[in-house]
């Protein structure tokens, strides 16, 4: 677990504090989840790697997730291509391994999911020219995440959520990555603002999908998944206010202020 958090450290300035302060068997199974759609992610915004072979090792992966033995099938998958891919993605199957046994069917068919629709992405090049089409992306990509974490907290302590809430609340999360990304996604040829939208436009799909977050979180009603949506949440709405105002990314002291801000 120590290997985990340490990835976790290099890969997600948002997510490491809310899922290091996890309590443990919940702590495995997120940190699981997130490390595998981490390592999935990374496939697809590989910089130098073939479109086909991107697709190949995405769809790969589905079909390693829905087999019986996932830790030596994702390992067969990606030896070749050691050299290549990330540590975060070569090292999948250690990730899959941390996942507590009684819920990894929820992990492994998310990650499972979310690999085949990335794999599609891939193939149509990323191309979308309407908001539909732009709600198609940010449920692939994080939408479904959002509905994983409402079937973990379930599992967990039987917490009940709402699962359209709950897609809204991962697609705003995407959208603000969307938001302060725009100009590094234009360098590498990707536009993820549908046909004649500026940031007016994002940032309004933004805040009308955080403001469903919002609202998920408030149904929590406390406990192990309040605590740890809150951080993420309060965060994309600070990143919100900061790029309306022309900056774009929170420093490291305004992201501690804000997790010590919180109650």
């Amino acid at each position: 677990m120590i290997d985990a958090m340490s990835m976790l450290q290099k890969t997600s300035r948002t997510f490491y504090i809310p899922i290091s302060r996890l309590v443990p068997g919940l702590k495995e199974a997120v940190a699981s989840a997130y490390l595998c759609m981490r390592a999935i992610d990374e496939i697809e915004d590989h910089e130098t790697l073939a479109v086909d072979l991107k697709a190949e090792l995405l769809l790969g992966i589905h079909d390693a997730f829905q087999s019986p033995d996932v830790i030596s099938e994702t390992q067969k998958l990606l030896a070749p291509h050691r050299e290549a891919l990330p540590a975060v993605s070569v090292r999948i199957d250690e990730w899959a391994s941390l996942c507590p046994v009684s819920v990894n069917p929820v992990v492994y068919r998310y990650i499972a999911m979310m690999s085949k629709q990335m794999a599609d992405w891939v193939h149509i090049g990323w191309k979308i020219r309407t908001e539909e089409d732009l709600d198609g992306y940010t449920y692939s990509v994080a939408g479904m995440v959002g509905e994983m974490l409402s079937e973990i907290w379930f599992w967990f302590d039987g917490t009940k959520s709402d699962m359209k809430k709950a897609v809204a609340f991962g697609r705003g999360l995407q959208a603000v990555n969307i938001l302060r990304n725009r100009a590094e996604d234009l360098e590498r040829g990707v536009d993820f603002y549908p046909d004649g939208w500026g940031s007016k436009e994002m940032l309004k799909y933004t805040r009308r999908n955080l403001k469903m977050a919002d609202s998920y979180i408030k149904d929590l009603k406390g406990g192990p998944a309040l605590d740890f949506c809150k951080i993420p949440l309060t965060l994309a709405n600070a990143t919100v206010k900061l790029i309306a105002a022309g900056g774009n990314k929170l420093t490291r002291d305004a992201v501690m202020k804000l997790v010590n801000s919180i109650n």
